[in-house]
């Protein structure tokens, strides 16, 4: 099924088509608390009321500029649109990434888990958070941001601020804008309509930043053709001590895709030196159109020697030229790592596994 909606801007943003379903996210934006290991591209919340907001002004021109102070107050909102969510919550608890986007000259991906939890309740709940990508270490974003999840039908949104400072060892706002599934889900909620849900992150405070929209639907299907059954990739490592940080795979191919393992055996920064990090690497020359991304459901696993068992981080992210890796910078501590009682390494040896699945893909235009 291929969407074809006109997502334009006033200021003639591009239109990304996601098929995957298939999504489309409109413009280029240029231009929270220490949170979640996951991390999508470095080699490394409570219960909030729905607000009455007015719904965004028609033309996606959700942008507005404070009088008191027009050079730094403009506001940009990156909108998410994912069809067929129903699909995406029965692919069970786990993050969901959206394809990459600027802002300030930085990468973000704005990840949706539809289907998180809170300590002591047993509730599941829709939560969002902001992920800061490829990190430089000299760079820190002080951001004020806005997540909506919007209602479509009353515009009662629901919607939290936050503040954070993204940088290195900070790089995720941290659970946000949490929503009991059960909520969501009311017809009379607004927020599920004709099974799409729009999620939004606006960036409240940006410096010298232009205003733009930038709005990306994303269509889960119940069933597709592309790769949707994981496929496996076993890697035996002999000597674990004689790896070097970091390190990579033999290359292999799954889902039509040439991929290889990434492990940094004692971190992938300074501040992770303490955790082994891991991270699914898409290889080969850039033959995606530059316009194209994948949705892929991956999961690394750490398996144990004995029963074979073991660690497993799942999550969802979009593939494209512009972002080929993805994994997590404190996937295990080194110290349970190298606990024999665990299993994970025996002697010299170890075992890390990878199942990759294609269920979507996007085009821009």
């Amino acid at each position: 099924m291929v969407i074809d909606f006109d997502c334009r801007d006033s200021c003639g943003g591009e239109v990304q088509e996601l098929a995957m379903g298939n999504s489309c996210a409109t413009g280029a934006c240029r231009g929270a608390k220490k949170g979640s290991d996951l991390a999508p591209s470095s080699a490394k919340g409570g219960l909030n009321q729905g607000s009455d907001v007015p719904p965004p002004p028609e033309g996606d021109g959700a942008n507005q500029v404070s009088d008191e102070a027009p050079s730094i107050a403009v506001q940009n909102t990156y909108k998410w649109r994912i069809d067929g969510f129903s699909s995406l919550v029965e692919k069970g608890q786990g993050p969901t990434s959206s394809n990459v986007f600027q802002m300030r000259g930085l990468n973000w991906h704005l990840v949706v888990n539809p289907r998180d939890t809170k300590s002591g309740d047993q509730n599941e709940y829709v939560s969002l958070q902001l992920q800061l990508a490829n990190v430089r270490p000299d760079t820190i974003a002080e951001t004020t941001l806005k997540f909506l999840i919007y209602d479509q039908l009353f515009g009662k949104h629901h919607e939290q601020q936050v503040s954070h400072n993204f940088e290195t060892g900070s790089t995720c706002s941290g659970t946000s804008c949490m929503i009991p599934l059960a909520a969501l889900k009311e017809r009379s909620s607004g927020f599920l309509v004709n099974n799409s849900c729009v999620f939004a992150v606006e960036f409240i405070t940006v410096v010298v930043a232009k205003a733009n929209d930038t709005l990306e639907a994303l269509f889960v299907q119940k069933t597709n053709n592309v790769c949707s059954k994981p496929q496996v990739y076993t890697w035996h490592i002999e000597d674990f001590f004689v790896l070097k940080n970091p390190s990579c795979s033999p290359e292999f191919e799954l889902c039509g895709h040439k991929w290889c393992i990434r492990i940094y055996p004692s971190g992938d920064d300074d501040t992770n030196g303490n955790y082994l990090s891991l991270y699914v690497v898409r290889n080969g020359p850039d033959t995606l159109d530059e316009n194209l991304a994948y949705l892929i459901e991956q999961t690394i696993s750490i398996k144990t020697q004995e029963t074979g068992k073991g660690l497993a981080r799942k999550g969802r992210i979009e593939y494209s030229n512009k972002y080929t890796s993805w994994g997590w910078n404190k996937f295990i501590s080194l110290e349970d790592f190298k606990d024999p009682a665990n299993g994970y390494l025996v002697k010299t040896k170890c075992c890390i596994e990878v199942k990759v699945a294609v269920i979507g893909s996007s085009k821009t235009k």
